[in-house]
C-alpha cells in the first residue's frame, strides 16, 4: 500500500515537472549580482530556464530538511538520554533476575513448579 501511495505521488509530481520543462526550455543568463545584472563575472550564460526552477526547488527541499533536522535536535537528544536509560534499567533487571534464580534451591518448596517449569494443569 505504502508503495503505490508512493507511486502515485511520484506520477503527479511528475505530470506537472514535465510541461513545466518541456514549456521553459528556452535558454536565460543567470545574473548572480542583483545591483549590477550586466556584471559578466557573475553571470551564468545560456542556462536552460527549467534547470535554474528545478535546482532552486532542490535547494529549497535541502534547505528545509536542514531546518527541520535542526529544530527536531532537541527531541533526538531526549531519545537518546531515555535510550541509555532504558538499557541501563534492563541490564539492571537481567542481573537481579540472575541473583534471583541462584538463590532458588534446587528443589520446589510444596511442590510448586520452578521458575523454568510449566505446571502440569
Amino acid at each position: 500500500m505504502t508503495r503505490f501511495i508512493k507511486n502515485v505521488i511520484l506520477f503527479a509530481i511528475a505530470v506537472v515537472l514535465v510541461p513545466l520543462s518541456v514549456a521553459n526550455r528556452h535558454t536565460v543568463d543567470l545574473a548572480l549580482n542583483p545591483f549590477d545584472p550586466s556584471d559578466p563575472r557573475l553571470t551564468i550564460p545560456d542556462i536552460p530556464l527549467f534547470w535554474i526552477i528545478f535546482a532552486s526547488l532542490g535547494v529549497g527541499i535541502i534547505v528545509g530538511g536542514l531546518g527541520a533536522w535542526a529544530k527536531q535536535g532537541r527531541w533526538r537528544k531526549e531519545a537518546r538520554l531515555k535510550r541509555r536509560e532504558a538499557d541501563k534499567w534492563h541490564k539492571e533487571a537481567d542481573q537481579l533476575r540472575e541473583m534471583s534464580n541462584a538463590a532458588q534451591p534446587a528443589s520446589n518448596v510444596k511442590g510448586l513448579p520452578g521458575p523454568d517449569r510449566r505446571s502440569a494443569a
